[in-house]
Parts: C-alpha cells; structure tokens; sequence
C-alpha cells in the first residue's frame, strides 16, 4: 500500500511585489495544503491603526501605543470557496481590498517594524503552521517563523518588473496610484523591511534563490515541482 507523501512546511520569502503570493496559492492548491498569507495579516494590523486616527497627527506613532491597541485585533484569514481566494477580515470585517490600498502600502512596514506587532503576528502564524501542510509567504518566515521549514525559498525580481507588476495589480481592483509612486513604494518598503532591527527580510542561508524576473507562473511550477520531489526524495533516504 503506498504511503501518501508527509505534510512539509514551506516558506515563502522575498521583495514586495515579486509574486509571492502567487507561487505560494498555486503551490497550495497543487498539494491540498492551507495557505498563509502573512503580509496581509501586517497590511490589517496597519488598517487598524489608520482607522483608529494614529496617523491623523504624525507619520509614526509611538511605538508604545500600538503595543497598547494589539489586543484589540482579531485576524483572520478565510477561504472564500466561490472565489477560490483567501480574504482577510479584521474584527469579523471582510477588510481584503482596503489592505491593499496605497494608504496601507505606504505605512505598513514601519508598523511590520515594531517588535510588538512582529511577535504578535508571529505567534499566531506558528500556530496556523503547527500541523504542517502549510504554504506561507512573508518577509521572515524561514527566518524567524519556521527556521526548521522542509522548503524554504526566497522569491526576488528586478525592481522595474515588481513595479509594474503591482501598478496592473492595483489597476485590476480600480485602484488608483502611479508607476513611479509604486516603484518608489516598493523601494522605501525593502528598505525598511531589510535594515529593521525585529526579523529583517533577508534569505535564509538554507533558502533557494528563485529571481522570476522573466518566468511565467507556469515556469515557476515546474521548478518547484522538481523542488518537492528533491525535498521527499531527502527525507524517504533519511528515513
């Protein structure tokens, strides 16, 4: 009798906008796995606070007083069977197009910088990826969040080609924002995200570097597939 393949953990890192999400809801579907999207859970935190009125009088609030407001969030992420999409509610409200409006883009990695909410949301990942058959993609998540991932991979693209990519995407759900304003989003988000002292975006040293900068998604699948069968082969020798 054949044995069915085990549950593995796999982790998603890389830029904003170099098609994360994509790759990890196509290789969630292809396995049957759940899938995690943590940037989205960051980009409710951030809509939380902007709804509260934190930003009305300065850029940055203080740290403190976010810590303060965390447990006044509740996030989840659910599977939408009509649309085949996972969305985001925050306090029971479907929150998915608002997180990913320009005003959320431009303050959600100093709110990802704060080591409060990077614990916070951490904890709750862990939990979500405690039983394995788990897609998730992020900043950290080979990192910080599952360092003993099975797969670990760390997705980039050039700058020019993550800029157009979600100047279409906003144009797709009507919303309204510029190439070179998006391009410079992106630019100040790597930044913060890379040099923050809580869990900063960089490869893990057992990540694979995947650059897509000129691959389809269909391309993509096919490298991974050749990735998950390395990855069962290692752990069938090893057992």
């Amino acid at each position: 009798m054949k044995k069915n393949p085990p549950l593995l953990t796999i982790a998603i890192d890389g830029n904003s906008s170099c098609g994360k999400s994509t790759f990890a809801k196509r290789i969630a579907r292809m396995l049957k796995y759940s899938y995690v999207d943590t940037g989205a859970m960051y980009r409710a935190v951030t809509l939380y606070f902007i709804n509260a009125g934190l930003f009305r009088d300065t850029e940055e609030p203080e740290p403190e007083l976010v810590e303060s407001l965390l447990n006044h969030i509740m996030i989840e992420l659910r599977f939408n069977e009509d649309t085949e999409q996972t969305e985001t509610f925050l306090n029971g409200k479907n929150v998915e197009k608002e997180i990913r409006s320009m005003a959320v883009s431009n303050r959600v990695s100093y709110i990802s910088a704060i080591p409060a909410v990077r614990r916070k949301m951490v904890e709750l990942q862990r939990k979500m990826g405690e039983n394995k058959g788990v897609v998730m993609d992020g900043r950290d998540i080979g990192t910080v969040v599952f360092p003993d991932a099975e797969v670990k991979i760390y997705l980039t693209a050039s700058p020019e080609v993550r800029a157009m990519r979600r100047y279409r995407e906003l144009q797709e759900k009507g919303i309204e924002a510029g190439l070179e304003a998006v391009r410079d989003n992106l630019m100040t988000r790597d930044h913060i995200d890379s040099t923050r002292e809580e869990s900063p975006l960089r490869q893990a040293d057992d990540a694979i570097l995947l650059d897509n900068s000129d691959m389809t998604v269909h391309e993509q699948m096919e490298w991974f597939g050749q990735i998950y069968e390395r990855t069962l082969k290692k752990i069938q020798d090893e057992d």
